[in-house]
């Protein structure tokens, strides 16, 4: 059987990764100035990269040196599509899964979103905490206090007001949904459009959907099993 993992936030919390949307989760919490849903967009990394890089920094590239649990282990040799940007289903093993909203150990050349450009590694440890908003800018390459369009460089993360271009696979993404038996859906809250894509793809081909997550969120599907479980029970009673 071809199965489809399609896993969210819940998955890495075992790793010590809050959560997205939880009481310690990135979007509960902001920088002095901004909601995380103001500040997570490419609008703010135009306008306001100061702000927006430390605040990446602090609430993303802090956990870059976290491992993998053992349900990334688990998923190591599945067909799986990640929301996550943590890098550690790679850390895991899994040779080629796609990480729809980019990666946290990645940058790219700030682009027009669609034009064909290359993730980089990023040099994290580069960074000087002790002047860590010139160091930012050091390590995008960003004079004048603004980004320039093909020649500083961006995290390479898919923001709220960005949409999903082939630099996050996104064909490829499909084409595997399609393909899919069964798509099993690991600890997301079904609030990101690759979720919807996903459930509409299998509402219209009859494909039967999994839900693994200790509060289920329901969704309009007539072939859906829910487990209450979190992803680590799930993997132990498979």
């Amino acid at each position: 059987m071809n199965t489809l993992y399609i896993t969210g936030a819940g998955v890495s919390a075992a790793s010590g990764i809050p959560t997205f949307r939880g009481e310690d989760g990135f979007w509960t919490i902001g920088s002095k100035n901004y909601t995380p849903m103001e500040m997570a967009t490419r609008a703010m990394y135009q306008n306001n990269p100061r702000e927006f890089l430390a605040w990446y920094y602090n609430r993303f590239a802090t956990y870059r040196n976290h491992g993998p649990n053992d349900v990334h282990h688990w998923l190591s040799d599945k067909n799986l599509i990640t929301q996550n940007i943590d890098g550690l289903d790679g850390k895991a093993g899994n040779k080629n899964y796609i990480a729809i909203h980019g990666r946290l150990d990645q940058m790219t050349l700030f682009h027009k979103q669609g034009e064909a450009v290359k993730p980089l590694m990023t040099p994290w440890d580069s960074v000087d905490e002790s002047r860590l908003h010139d160091s930012l800018f050091e390590l995008f390459n960003i004079q004048n206090q603004m980004p320039e369009l093909n020649h500083s460089f961006k995290p390479f993360v898919l923001l709220f007001d960005e949409y999903y271009t082939e630099l996050y696979r996104i064909s490829e993404a499909q084409q595997r949904m399609l393909n899919a038996d069964k798509i099993v859906f690991m600890g997301t809250s079904f609030s990101v459009n690759i979720t919807q894509m996903a459930i509409e793809i299998a509402r219209n081909y009859d494909i039967p959907v999994e839900v693994i997550d200790p509060e289920p969120a329901h969704i309009l599907h007539a072939n859906v099993t829910y487990k209450k479980m979190n992803a680590l029970d799930y993997i132990q009673s498979n």
